[in-house]
C-alpha cells in the first residue's frame, strides 16, 4: 500500500539532530528509517475526541513524531474520566480537556504542534476543521458525531480509522472507500434511536480497554502514513478483553450507501436528527431531588423504583427501593401495582426517563421520574451517598 503523504510533502522535510535521537528505535527499522520518519513529521492527523480512546491514540502519535495533531473537543475533566483517560490527571479535573491534552502532548513531544479545537462537531464547521488534516481518527462516545465523522472522511476522501468500547469488548478498523473498503454506514446505515444502546456512563468500561483499542487505532494510523503493511481496510477487528480473544471480521461494501454507494443520497454534511427530535413526545412528568426528599419525609406512600443495574446498587442505593434494572422491567411489570404511585429513579435520569416511558405505555398513570437521578441527590441532598 501507498502511504497516504504526497512525496513532495515529506521530501521538504528535515529531522534535527535531536530528533534523530528521540526516533533512533523507528530509524533502525528498515521499512521505516529516515524516510518513513520524515512522512510522519509531515502528517497532520486529526482525533475527534480527548476521552478514552483519544487519550492513547494522541499520545503514542505524539510519540511516534507526527507533525501536527488536531484534537476536537468541548468537554471538562471529570473525575469519572480518571480511570481510563490518561490524557488527564487529578489535578486537572475541572478543566477544558483540550487544555490538559495540550500539556500532556507538549510534555511527550515538544516537537508535535497541537492544535486544539474547543467546539462540538457540526455538519457547519467539521470541514473546515478537517481540511488540513491527512486522516481522522474517531474517538467519539455518540452516534450523532460517529455517523457525521464517517461522513466527513467519505466526502473529503480521508481514511477514517474507527474505534469503539463498551464494557469489555471493543472494536477497530479503517473506513476508505476512497482506497476501496467500506464506510461505517456500509455496516450500519442508520443509527440508532437514542436510549436503544446505553452509553459508556450507564454501562461501564474498564479502565484499561480503551488503551488497546486506542493503541491499535494509532497504529493503524502510523501504517497509513508510512504505507506499510495490510491496514485494516475492509476488515473489522473485534477483541474480548474477558476472553483475550481477537475476532476478524470481513467488510464488504455496500452499493446502496447512502454516502459511499453507487447512487448517493448524502453528499453534503448534514448533522444526524431522530426522529423523536423531530416529533418530540410530550413532557414527561419529573421531579427533582429535593421534592423526593419531601415526599420521603412524609412517608412511604410510594414505590421508589431503582432501574440501575445490581453492580451500581452495591455502589450507592437510597433506602427503601425496590430495584428492577431497565433491561428486566417489561417482563416485572406484574411486581408492581398501577393503583400505587412510582416514582423512579437511576443514576442520572435517563434510564428513569425510558422506565417511566414503558410504565406510561403499559397503562400506569401514577408515575413520574427524578431529574439528575441518585448522582443529584448525592450532590445536593446527601454527600455521604457515593457519587460514580
Amino acid at each position: 500500500m501507498n502511504s497516504i503523504i504526497s512525496e513532495h510533502r515529506f521530501t521538504e522535510v528535515e529531522l534535527s539532530p535531536l530528533e534523530r535521537q528521540r526516533y533512533a528505535r523507528h530509524l533502525s527499522i528498515p521499512d521505516v528509517g529516515l524516510e518513513g520518519q520524515r512522512k510522519l513529521k509531515a502528517s497532520r492527523v486529526l482525533c475527534i475526541g480527548a476521552g478514552g480512546l483519544g487519550s492513547p491514540v494522541t499520545m503514542y502519535l505524539a510519540a511516534a513524531g507526527i507533525g501536527e495533531i488536531g484534537i476536537v473537543d468541548f468537554d471538562r475533566v471529570d473525575y469519572s474520566n480518571l480511570q481510563r483517560q490518561l490524557l488527564h490527571d487529578t489535578s486537572d479535573v475541572g478543566k477544558l480537556k483540550i487544555e490538559s491534552a495540550i500539556e500532556r502532548l507538549g510534555a511527550i513531544n515538544p516537537g508535535v504542534r497541537v492544535k486544539a479545537f474547543e467546539t462540538r462537531l457540526t455538519s457547519e464547521n467539521a470541514a473546515k476543521i478537517a481540511a488540513p488534516y491527512d486522516l481522522i481518527v474517531d474517538g467519539t462516545d455518540n452516534f450523532q458525531t460517529r455517523y457525521l465523522s464517517n461522513d466527513l472522511s467519505v466526502l473529503t476522501r480521508k481514511p477514517n480509522v474507527y474505534g469503539s468500547i463498551f464494557r469489555f469488548e471493543g472494536q477497530v478498523s479503517v473506513f476508505a472507500p476512497h482506497l476501496g473498503g467500506p464506510c461505517y454506514r456500509c455496516l450500519f446505515p442508520n443509527p440508532p434511536e437514542p436510549g436503544q444502546v446505553p452509553s459508556c456512563a450507564e454501562g461501564g468500561v474498564l479502565g484499561v480497554l480503551p488503551g488497546i483499542i486506542g493503541c491499535l487505532q494509532a497504529n493503524e494510523a502510523i501504517k497509513l502514513i508510512l504505507g506499510l503493511g495490510d491496514p485494516l481496510i475492509g476488515r473489522l477487528v473485534h477483541f474480548d478483553a474477558l476472553a483475550f480473544r481477537f475476532r476478524e471480521i470481513k467488510l464488504r461494501r455496500d452499493p446502496q450507501c447512502a454516502v459511499c454507494g453507487e447512487n448517493p443520497t448524502i453528499t453534503e454534511l448534514q448533522d444526524i436528527t431522530f426522529a423523536c427530535d423531530m416529533n418530540p413526545s410530550p413532557s414527561l412528568p419529573e421531579i427533582d431531588v429535593h421534592q423526593l426528599k419531601s415526599r420521603l419525609e412524609v412517608g412511604p406512600l410510594f414505590v421508589l423504583l431503582d432501574v440501575r443495574e445490581p453492580a451500581e446498587i452495591e455502589v450507592a442505593r437510597l433506602d427503601g427501593s425496590v430495584v428492577i434494572p431497565l433491561g428486566e422491567l417489561p417482563a416485572r411489570l406484574g411486581e408492581l401495582d398501577p393503583a400505587v404511585e412510582t416514582i423512579i429513579h437511576c443514576k442520572a435520569g435517563g434510564r428513569s426517563a425510558k422506565a417511566l416511558q414503558i410504565l406510561l405505555d403499559a397503562g400506569f398513570t401514577h408515575v413520574c421520574h427524578v431529574k439528575g437521578g441518585i448522582n443529584a441527590w448525592s450532590a445536593e441532598i446527601d454527600p455521604s451517598v457515593p457519587l460514580y
